[in-house]
C-alpha cells in the first residue's frame, strides 16, 4: 500500500524526481525475470508519497507476470491515486532482452492544471 504525507511546501509547484534501479518484475509468457529502472518525475498537489512505502509497493512486483506496458501504466495509476499530484510521469526503461531494450513513458496531468513557463537559462561562464 503507498503511504503519503501533506506536501510540505503548498505555496509554488516543485518536481519531485525519484529513481529506481532495481525493479524487476516477471514476463508473463516465459516467467523469466525483467529488470527495469524506473524514473518517477511529480508535481505534487496536498500530498507526497513515502519512499519506505514507495519501495515496498515496487519490491511487490517482483513475484508477479506483466507486460512492461501493463505494470508501467499501473504503477502510474497506483500513484495517481494515492496522490492526486498536478503532474506525473513513469518513465520504465526495461533492460535488454532477446536484443531488444523497452521504454515505456506514461503521464498524467491533472485537469485545469498548467504548469509554469519553462525558463532557459544561459549558459555557465568558463572560469
Amino acid at each position: 500500500m503507498l503511504e503519503t504525507f501533506d506536501n510540505p511546501n503548498l505555496s509554488n509547484d516543485y518536481t519531485i524526481r525519484i529513481l529506481m534501479p532495481e525493479f524487476n518484475c516477471l514476463c508473463p509468457r516465459t516467467g523469466q525475470p525483467d529488470f527495469a529502472t524506473l524514473h518517477l518525475e511529480y508535481v505534487p498537489d496536498k500530498l507526497c508519497v513515502e519512499l519506505k512505502a514507495l519501495k515496498q509497493y515496487i519490491v511487490s512486483y517482483r513475484d508477479q507476470g506483466a507486460f512492461h506496458e501493463a505494470v508501467t501504466n499501473q504503477i502510474l495509476a497506483d500513484l495517481v491515486t494515492a496522490t492526486a499530484p498536478h503532474f506525473a510521469r513513469l518513465t520504465a526503461e526495461f533492460n535488454v532482452r532477446g536484443g531488444i531494450y523497452t521504454t515505456i513513458v506514461a503521464e498524467h496531468q491533472a485537469p485545469g492544471w498548467q504548469p509554469a513557463p519553462a525558463i532557459e537559462l544561459p549558459p555557465a561562464a568558463k572560469t
